[in-house]
């Protein structure tokens, strides 16, 4: 039986997000068929890194996590400076500047990269969750092994030249998107991106009750839901914005509802409720009881929440500042999106029960017929 290594920056089962939650799944799905290990940090704050879990193996379902301590965690104040000169002068830094850059940002665990070189021979593929953390210091060592996942958009460190080099020497890659594809092809075009476009497998709970959610929260009225991370840098602000300007007319939904931990001020107004972190279940019920789900993020390589929110037949509504989003959106014609607050308002006047049950059926066709976990499962096990 072929042996596979998962490598990403945290894994737990608190980590409900993201590059981590997609490496896990990935990891889960394969594991009857492969002897299948998750190599990570003790990690569970994506900010401090500093260790949380304890060193060595866990078990999760049929996946061992195996954990190794980070070096040290960051340093808020030297990062964001380093950020900020790397920023301004992404032209002419130099190597040893961006690599400073990139560990300062962290996690770094030399006892990872220890073990990696060690036992590489233990392996037959290693398959790396993101370019933008371990990978760049880690996938070198086993770059014939290695198959990049890279969840790549277009923010400012992809420019960075190191890049250039890193992206040649992956012997394969697994990409989230169309739209994640065109891009690293735009801005790597020396590079020969080989591999297929998968994404991620969702599949829809057994039971889905839309009056569960609305008698456990008390809510009686419409709403937009949002899900994820509550951070300025999802586009979270200009959200709350949109919407409290929203509520000053009759213009329906009349809450919004927020699911996820804050990294960020939540303003105060009757009309925004946050739930916290909540459970799968939990989850989902809002998004059935939802009249749209909202993602307002400008930077995404796949959203999930899109996926989960048509297989309950609840349109989506996103921002076209972010062209995966919108791509997703056109394929599916489960979902619109909007620039501008009159755009915004005007979808959610304009756009009646009728059109919204229409879209959402063909949100949640599109999911089944390309997001099944099986398909998903033989796509991984061609590039195996």
């Amino acid at each position: 039986m072929k042996k596979i290594a998962f490598v990403v920056q945290r894994c737990g089962k608190e980590v409900n997000g993201g590059a981590e939650l997609h490496c896990l799944q990935f990891a889960q799905l394969l594991s009857d068929n492969y002897d299948v290990e998750i190599l990570t940090t003790c990690a569970l704050d994506y900010l401090t890194w500093e260790n949380h879990y304890p060193a060595g193996v866990e078990n999760i379902g049929k996946v061992a996590v195996r954990r190794f301590p980070v070096d040290a965690p960051r340093d808020m104040v030297v990062f964001n400076e380093l950020s900020r000169h790397i920023y301004e002068n992404i032209q002419k830094i130099s190597r040893e500047e961006q690599e400073n850059w990139l560990r300062a940002q962290g996690p770094t665990s030399r006892v990872l990269e220890t073990f990696i070189l060690e036992q590489q021979e233990q392996y037959d593929k290693f398959i790396f969750f993101t370019y933008l953390y371990q990978p760049y210091f880690l996938l070198p060592h086993v770059r014939e092994k290695a198959i990049l996942v890279p969840t790549a958009h277009d923010e400012w460190p992809i420019y960075m030249d190191i890049w250039d080099d890193f992206f040649t020497l992956p012997a394969g890659f697994i990409f989230n998107s169309e739209e994640e594809l065109g891009f690293l092809k735009k801005r790597f075009p020396a590079c020969s991106f080989s591999g297929p476009i998968i994404g991620n497998g969702v599949e829809r709970p057994a039971s889905v009750n839309p009056l569960r959610f609305r008698e456990k929260f008390a809510i009686e009225e419409s709403f937009l839901l949002y899900t994820g991370r509550i951070d300025e840098a999802k586009g979270c602000g200009r959200l709350f914005d949109y919407f409290i300007d929203l509520r000053k007319t009759e213009i329906f939904p009349r809450k919004l509802v927020l699911m996820g931990k804050t990294a960020m001020d939540i303003p105060e107004h009757p009309d925004i409720i946050h739930l916290g972190f909540v459970d799968e279940q939990v989850k989902w019920d809002g998004m059935s009881a939802a009249d749209w789900l909202i993602n307002p993020s400008p930077h995404e390589s796949l959203s999930i929440v899109l996926l989960e929110s048509w297989l309950v037949g609840t349109p989506t509504l996103v921002t076209d500042k972010c062209d995966v989003l919108v791509g997703q959106s056109k394929r599916s014609n489960g979902g619109l999106w909007y620039n501008t607050y009159d755009e915004f308002a005007t979808i959610l006047h304009g756009v009646d029960i009728v059109k919204r049950i229409k879209m959402g059926r063909q949100g949640a066709l599109f999911v089944r017929n390309r997001y099944a976990w099986e398909t998903v499962k033989k796509k991984l096990a061609d590039i195996i």
